[in-house]
């Protein structure tokens, strides 16, 4: 995107999904890329397999979208939640966080789940949607374990992605990290597979049970 092209950022009070609403805008022509759209409530975010995600009010909620070309030429389709994920992930280490992420696109401290992401292509662009408990843990979930505001943790986020490094060097940190995945589970339509032997693959998806699973969701 270049030095000058940081991700403009459309703030809302609240919504029902921040990439609905973002999608939506990008359809109707109302924003284009770079773009991000963060909400201070979000009402009715979607997490995994179509779950809910919880939209305490403080927390972090966001979506953005990035044109294809301005991504890294070896950044295959299905290899983008985890790209996205994991250099969020790296934005949070450098600022003291443990933060790791569970294949494919799940923030995890120690144990517990604090937050996910999923990723759509809509023409030539991708639309990541993130969610993070930064400052309230809904039952069940954990949250994040620095105090950050979260308009300076965009603000680092989006530093990084602005100058986007190589899939392949995201991807040769990516595989050390992979190893704390293999006492989880992943699912496969309506299957449960068990990540222990999983085979991690260079494009990021993974031999699991005979089966290859992507990571795009």
């Amino acid at each position: 995107m270049g030095n000058d092209s940081l991700l403009q950022i459309h703030s809302l009070k609240a919504v029902d999904s921040t990439q609905r609403y973002l999608l939506d805008a990008l359809k109707s022509g109302t924003l284009d890329t770079p773009i991000c759209v963060v909400t201070e409530r979000q009402e009715s975010g979607k997490g995994s397999r179509g779950n809910r995600w919880s939209g305490l009010e403080g927390n972090l909620f966001f979506s953005f979208a990035i044109a294809r070309e301005d991504l890294p030429s070896d950044l295959k389709l299905e290899s983008s939640s985890i790209y996205f994920t994991y250099l969020l992930k790296q934005a949070l280490e450098a600022v003291g966080s443990k933060v790791w992420l569970k294949w494919p696109n799940d923030f995890y401290l120690d144990e517990i789940k604090i937050g996910g992401a999923i990723t759509n292509l809509y023409k030539e662009t991708l639309v990541c949607g993130i969610g993070l408990n930064t400052k309230h843990a809904p039952e069940g979930f954990s949250k994040l374990d620095i105090d950050i505001e979260n308009n300076i943790l965009l603000k680092h986020y989006f530093e990084i992605l602005n100058n986007p490094p190589k899939w392949k060097q995201v991807f040769s940190q990516y595989q050390i990290e992979f190893d704390k995945s293999r006492s989880y589970f992943t699912h496969s339509g309506d299957q449960r597979l068990s990540l222990e032997n999983a085979h991690l693959l260079d494009d990021g998806s993974i031999e699991c049970d005979g089966q290859r699973i992507f990571s795009l969701r």
